[in-house]
């Protein structure tokens, strides 16, 4: 069990790491919000999982293991909640990506 949880905890931080790492060469602040929001998510998961598993099988705690799975279920649902309210501002206040985009949704919502 442990393997599988080291694995885990590894995966996950090479998807933090990759996901810190499109947020420092991406070229607009809607590209960089999808870096930072899909890939961190997905390596915070993997953290999530190796240290839920950690709690109930290595440490024996039901309830550490529950509390860890909890935080990664709210991050689960915040985050792409947060960046979608944080884009929808950004273009709101001007910000527009470097390239023109195909499909507009946001322009369509904001009437322009």
């Amino acid at each position: 069990m442990r393997i599988v949880v080291d694995i885990l905890i590894a995966a996950g931080f090479f998807f933090a790491l990759a996901g810190a790492k499109g947020v420092i060469q991406m070229p607009d602040a809607f590209c960089r919000m999808q870096a930072s929001t899909c890939i961190t998510t997905l390596g915070t998961l993997g953290v999530i999982l190796g240290g839920a598993l950690y709690a109930f099988f290595v440490m024996g705690s039901v309830g550490t293991g529950v509390k860890i799975l909890l935080i990664g279920v709210l991050i689960l649902t915040i985050n792409p909640i947060g960046a979608h309210a944080i884009a929808r501002g950004a273009y709101h206040s001007g910000v527009r990506p470097d390239r023109e985009m195909e499909i507009d949704d946001y322009g369509r919502d904001f009437d322009e």
